[in-house]
C-alpha cells in the first residue's frame, strides 16, 4: 500500500482572481472593485491557509461486485452504485484521498458574519471552497505523475454525496484513512471537520479513463463550481 502526504501553500495552488470572481458570480461588465479589494485584503492575512493538506492511500486488493454495483476493499463494501461503478470498474487499484483547507476560512467567515459583514464572511467561505478544490486538483496531479511510469492512468475523483453515492459512506472511507494526516474528524452525521475538506476515491489502471467534464454525472444542479473549470 502506497501512502503519500502533502502540505501545500496557497501560492502552490493554481488560483487566480478571475477564477475567484467566477465562483463568486461576477462576470464581464460587473463592478468588481469592492469585491476585489476585499479578496486582496483577505489573501494578505497571515496563516489563513496555513492548514492546506492532502493525502492519498492506494489499495491494490479490490473487487467490483456486478450484481449490486458495489466495491469491496479490505472486506469493506462500498455501495458506489451504478454511475460510479461504470466509471471505476476497469480500475485495478483505488486511491482513497483526503484534502482540507484547514479550519481558518470557516472560523474567519463566521467571525465576519457575527460582526455584521456578510459579504466578507461569504468571501472567506468561498475562498475556503476554492482552496480545498484546488488542493485536491494538485494532489490528483501528483498521483497521476506517480503512476504514469507504470503505464497506468487515473479516473476523475469521486466523493461520497455525489453521483448517487450516499454521504453516509464517509464512515467506511474513514476506516481506510484512520489517524489521517490531514487531521479531519468525521461527525456522526458523516460531515467533515474542518468543513472545507474533501474525501473520495480515484481509480487507477491501464484501461480507465478521465472525463474532462463530469458535471453531467452529478445530480447537484446548483453547485457553484458546476462547469466553471471547463469554460
Amino acid at each position: 500500500m502506497i501512502h503519500k502526504t502533502f502540505q501545500f501553500k496557497f501560492n502552490d495552488l493554481d488560483i487566480d482572481l478571475t477564477q475567484i470572481e467566477k465562483v463568486l458570480g461576477y462576470g464581464e461588465g460587473n463592478d468588481r472593485d469592492i469585491v476585489d479589494s476585499i479578496i486582496a485584503e483577505i489573501l494578505s492575512e497571515p496563516d489563513l491557509f496555513a492548514g492546506i493538506k492532502a493525502e492519498y492511500k492506494i489499495y491494490e486488493d479490490i473487487k467490483f461486485v456486478e450484481i449490486d454495483k458495489s466495491l469491496n476493499i479490505n472486506n469493506i463494501n462500498f455501495e458506489i452504485n451504478r454511475i460510479l461503478s461504470g466509471q471505476l470498474r476497469k480500475a485495478d487499484s483505488i486511491a482513497f484521498f483526503l484534502c482540507t483547507a484547514g479550519p481558518e476560512p470557516v472560523t474567519r467567515s463566521r467571525k465576519s458574519m457575527e460582526e455584521g459583514d456578510p459579504l466578507k464572511g461569504y468571501i472567506y467561505d468561498m475562498l475556503g471552497s476554492i482552496a480545498v478544490d484546488a488542493a485536491a486538483d494538485l494532489m490528483q496531479a501528483e498521483l497521476e505523475k506517480a503512476i504514469v511510469s507504470s503505464g497506468k492512468k487515473i479516473t476523475n475523483r469521486y466523493s461520497p454525496g455525489y453521483c448517487g453515492w450516499h454521504v453516509s459512506e464517509q464512515h467506511k472511507l474513514f476506516l481506510l484513512l484512520a489517524d489521517n494526516y490531514c487531521g479531519i474528524r468525521l461527525t456522526d452525521s458523516a460531515l467533515m471537520e474542518p468543513i472545507k475538506s474533501i474525501s473520495g476515491i480515484i481509480g487507477i489502471g491501464r484501461n480507465v479513463r478521465y472525463i474532462q467534464n463530469t458535471c453531467s454525472l452529478c445530480e447537484m444542479k446548483k453547485c457553484a463550481f458546476r462547469d466553471l473549470k471547463f469554460k
